[in-house]
């Protein structure tokens, strides 16, 4: 855990912020590179970028404040802007992004299924980062193991405040019990996403509009419903899942419905897509 990299001067490098930062270009970089051949010119994705990351900062941290108002931001009303100590909601965040792209499509006369597409299929690279700054930050850690692949955090992190709340271990304690690291899990998973959606991209996107998006709604649901148990940090419970296993199936059968009304079209005739 290394939640703050380094000092520049008075001002603190945030590892969290940082590999949001890194998310955000790399996700750029790889819409860049997909549209090359299109008539979509870089410096219209680059304003795309920069309304996307806002408008899914928003959403992800109104999203993680709605559901941890209580625990966390009750007594400190005025921590909900310190966004660089972590505590985002990714579904808030994809929500949130959803909403500025409709509205820039609408702006600059784009198709919305045709940009979804592209940023559908870079997004997983994006995240991946992002979960990298989650494991460094240490939070969205995973619950107690003792698995080869478990790894501890030191005393004052999300994953020993947990555990010394439930009783696990004393307030005296260096470092946390050994947790899965679903940070990396989850990082991992969405690396081997974006390559395969990158790959769809490139060879059926044009063909058929809302493929990829489609793809990327089933695919995601599934890693997330599937790392959602292995989690130990506290998480809304609606009924026997949590508020991600429950968002994560309602957008798998959204991501469905899609798909089905994608392969069932004609493709799109070589020249038309934008």
């Amino acid at each position: 855990m290394h939640s703050t990299l380094l000092h520049l001067g008075p001002l603190p490098l945030q590892a969290y912020g940082l590999m949001m930062a890194l998310g955000f270009a790399a996700a750029w970089f790889a819409a860049g590179r997909l549209s090359r051949g299109t008539a979509r010119h870089p410096d219209m994705l680059a304003n795309l970028t920069v309304w996307l990351m806002l408008a899914g900062v928003a959403g992800a941290r109104l999203a993680y404040v709605a559901e941890h108002w209580t625990a966390e931001f009750a007594a400190r009303p005025l921590s909900v802007v310190r966004i660089d100590q972590g505590g985002l909601m990714f579904y808030g965040g994809v929500a949130g992004a959803a909403l500025a792209l409709l509205l820039f499509a609408r702006r600059h006369h784009e198709r919305p299924v045709v940009l979804m597409d592209l940023m559908a299929a870079v997004l997983p690279l994006g995240h991946a980062f992002g979960r990298i700054g989650c494991f460094l930050h240490g939070c969205c850690h995973g619950r107690v193991s003792d698995s080869a692949l478990a790894v501890v955090f030191p005393a004052g992190s999300p994953a020993w405040d947990v555990q010394c709340t439930a009783g696990l271990i004393p307030v005296t304690a260096s470092q946390s019990l050994p947790v899965l690291p679903t940070q990396l899990f989850e990082s991992g998973a969405n690396l081997l996403l974006f390559v395969a959606l990158a790959l769809v991209y490139r060879r059926q996107a044009a063909l058929r509009p809302g493929l990829v998006t489609a793809l990327y709604l089933m695919a995601y649901a599934v890693i997330r419903f599937t790392i959602e148990p292995l989690r130990g940090d506290l998480r809304m419970a609606v009924g026997a899942w949590s508020i991600g296993q429950t968002i994560s199936l309602v957008l798998f059968a959204c991501g469905l419905m899609l798909a089905v009304i994608c392969l069932c079209r004609r493709p799109v005739p070589a020249g038309r897509a934008s």
